[in-house]
């Protein structure tokens, strides 16, 4: 017998002998409200589909495509910025807080939005961008004259010259985060683009402000916020230097990762924030009834200061804070230990009674396709999909989307546009962004524009919607449709979470409800065929029944599985159910 055998079996063997472990005891309340078992759907307005022929997505695009959410199982949608915005950064640069950019449309569409969104039972959540705004705000333009009552709207100190800013803070599009301004002689703060000037949350006027953007939007029927960008609302009062980074070497210094930023980013004051606007759309409610409004807010900040978002034990904060660990600590050669380590790390530190969520894609970074394979796409969105709580997908992750091809001088995004041009194709965030591909026909079927905002993909003859909707096709979309599908069952709104590595490459979990089937998740990502057994999860039944697998599996829906003897081909993903072993 060969070593490998040897290995392998004595592997196998010793998985035998382990239990699984539980690491979440389930929710009795998952479904009293709608939020906290949904699937929500990010909608990257402007590279979703274009209704009007000028190469840009738009509000009505986004109206005639409602049914194909419906149809794919969705029930709740995040629009990225559609605020009138100079489009420095993507919309990012908001220079009306209440008005909606021409580029997509009118205020009368997105009411039209809602209420067909509203008809068709999913929810409607606007991004909240409330660090900065643009330099073509009214507020900055009054600011930047102090003019009465506007002097403080934004962060302004005077420099040491007209070359040298109050401190060394740098910009996270890198070099200094100070502009200087003829006109009052001082210089503006700008976590961000010199055209996104950070305001200043120390004004009792700017806090009000924004909560009336909140209410207006509200009063609008929007049914909540994501939060762009909390970390960075609250600098420290007194602006120190900040000091250097411990790998600073590795960086140059006008590089944003030169320094350590103790005094500018993920204040305390930024945590009180949300508890008042979580107070805000809570009050809403009361006021006004209706279902819950809800706040996410992002922030890729270390995990002890994530769960303070939930609140702090005796005030409630955000509805969840998004959960990027999966997204940041696993890469293409990940273990299954690797994989599952993230999955822990929420649940070891989310307070009692909180709702977990998982994000495993977005706006900011490589499609899951091109960072994770894809051929490992169905098997991580059946992942994030049957683990408690929400799950967030970035539109073009359920067809299995790929990094499209941007060059430089057709770049839209100006964290890599502005740098070198050496640095664009790992710094930029455009070839995740390009048009969604709808079909086989021009521009994907994105829009009738000899040109559109970013290149369609030139994969999109290969890879499209309409291709994976074909009746009898094995594809990402049949699997994510039926996942979500799948996902409506009570095991998975209210069961316990047991989980395994299996084999180095195989992670596997059940979801067990008492007097329900229990359901079990094996994924092997590895790049071999391996064997595995199933009798550490100790609820299962000797024999299982699939009832879903990747696009790229040979077995069928009804296939039976020896639960001791189960082998799987490289990045091939199942779940199955049993007959549950827990007594009611």
């Amino acid at each position: 017998m060969s070593v490998l055998k040897i290995v392998i079996l004595f592997t196998s063997l010793l998985h035998s002998l382990i239990e699984a472990e539980v690491i979440y005891n389930g929710s009795s309340t998952a479904k009293d409200d709608w939020w906290k078992h949904t699937a929500f759907y990010q909608i990257y307005p402007r590279s979703f589909k274009d209704s009007d022929g000028d190469g840009l997505g738009d509000l009505n695009g986004i109206i005639s495509k409602l049914q194909y959410l419906v149809d794919a199982g969705i029930t709740a949608t995040w629009l990225s910025p559609i605020f009138k915005s100079p489009g420095v950064d993507a919309g990012y640069d908001i220079s009306d807080f209440r008005d909606i950019d021409e580029k997509f449309g009118t205020m009368s569409d997105l009411e039209r939005l809602i209420k067909a969104a509203h008809e068709l039972g999913i929810k409607v959540i606007l991004d909240f961008v409330p660090n900065h705004t643009s330099d073509q705000h009214v507020w900055f333009q009054l600011s930047k004259n102090k003019t009465k009552g506007y002097e403080d709207y934004f962060i302004w100190r005077k420099g040491y010259n007209s070359t040298t800013p109050p401190n060394n803070w740098l910009s996270r599009f890198d070099y200094s985060a100070w502009e200087y301004v003829a006109e009052r002689d001082e210089y503006y703060y700008h976590q961000f683009n010199t055209a996104q000037v950070d305001l200043n949350f120390r004004n009792p006027k700017v806090v009000q402000e924004m909560k009336d953007v909140l209410t207006f939007w509200l009063d609008k029927g929007v049914d909540g916020f994501r939060i762009d960008a909390i970390r960075f609302i609250f600098e420290h009062p007194d602006l120190p230097d900040e000091p250097l980074a411990d790998d600073y070497k590795n960086y140059n210094p006008y590089e944003y990762n030169y320094l350590n930023h103790i005094y500018s980013l993920d204040r305390p004051e930024s945590i009180q924030m949300i508890y008042q606007w979580r107070e805000l759309v809570d009050n809403y409610q009361k006021q006004n009834g209706g279902d819950t409004r809800v706040l996410m807010t992002e922030a890729y900040s270390k995990i002890n200061l994530n769960m303070l978002h939930y609140g702090n034990g005796t005030v409630d904060g955000s509805h969840f804070p998004f959960n990027f660990f999966i997204i940041t600590e696993t890469r293409y050669n990940s273990t299954a230990n690797e994989i599952i380590s993230p999955i822990k790390k929420w649940f070891q530190n989310m307070p009692s009674g909180r709702v977990p969520n998982w994000v495993l894609g977005n706006h900011d970074r490589d499609r899951v396709a091109t960072r994770l394979g894809v051929e490992n796409v169905d098997g991580y969105n059946m992942l994030v999909g049957l683990l408690p709580g929400i799950a967030v997908t970035y539109n073009g992750e359920e067809i299995g989307m790929e990094n499209g091809e941007v060059t430089w001088e057709e770049g839209q995004d100006p964290s890599a546009c502005n740098g070198l041009e050496s640095a664009f194709k790992t710094e930029s965030r455009d070839f995740e962004r390009t048009p969604f591909q709808w079909d086989s026909t021009v521009n994907a079927g994105f829009s009738t524009a000899n040109k559109t905002w970013l290149p369609v993909s030139s994969q999109y003859k290969t890879n499209n919607l309409e291709l994976q909707r074909k009746n009898g096709v094995k594809s990402h979309f049949h699997v994510y449709q039926a996942l979500l599908k799948l996902r409506k069952e009570d095991t998975f709104f209210f069961g316990n979470l047991n989980i395994e590595a299996l084999d180095t490459y195989v992670l596997a979990f059940t979801r067990e409800l008492a007097g329900n089937d229990t359901y079990v998740f094996i994924f092997n990502k590895g790049n071999y065929s391996t064997t595995v057994s199933l009798s550490p999860f100790k609820s299962i039944a000797e024999n299982v029944t699939v009832v879903l697998t990747s696009s790229n599996s040979t077995r069928n829906e009804g296939d039976i599985l020896s639960r001791d003897n189960v082998s799987m081909d490289a990045h091939e993903a199942i779940v199955a159910k049993s007959r549950s072993k827990i007594s009611v």
